[in-house]
């Protein structure tokens, strides 16, 4: 049976060129939440960003059901950026014996700083198409990540 392997980290750790690289190497599908919420509302979804990418995890938690029945590996690349989240993801597949990995990218504080600028110049300058990280959504950010134990992560990717 197909498994499912789950991206933890940071926002601009380098989670989805990690999550291509899975997805190359294990023959995977990549089902990302910013890959619809951009698609769908672009930069700006309002106050109601939030209820939409918990909608949207929903739809990809079972559509990730179909493709690993099917024979095919997942790779979420969502951050799980809350223990809670992580534990219940690790149920929700342990429950439909389902194989799965959580993979974790370790970034050190100044070179998260540095990739959060790049990224942001990136996109006002419209060479990337992805949320800019301002102040408030670091502030949202840094009040709700919590960093994960070590025995929650079954690969510790430093970078």
């Amino acid at each position: 049976m197909a498994k499912v392997i789950h991206i933890c980290g940071k926002i601009c750790c380098g989670k989805s060129t990690y999550a291509e690289k899975l997805c190359m190497e294990n023959k995977a599908v990549l089902l990302s939440v910013d890959e619809i919420m951009l698609a769908l509302f672009g930069l700006y979804a309002g106050e109601k960003h939030d209820e939409y990418v918990e909608k949207t995890k929903e739809y990809l938690r079972n559509k990730s059901i179909e493709f690993i029945e099917t024979g095919v590996n997942v790779v979420l690349d969502w951050g799980f950026w809350r223990k809670a989240e992580r534990t219940f993801m690790r149920e929700f597949y342990a429950t439909r014996k389902i194989e799965q990995e959580f993979h974790y990218i370790d970034i050190n504080d100044e070179t998260w700083r540095m990739r959060l600028d790049k990224r942001n110049h990136a996109i006002l300058t419209k060479e990337v198409n992805a949320y800019l990280v301002d102040d408030n959504l670091l502030a949202k950010f840094e009040t709700i990540f919590e960093m994960p134990e070590k025995d929650e992560i079954d690969v510790w990717v430093n970078n």
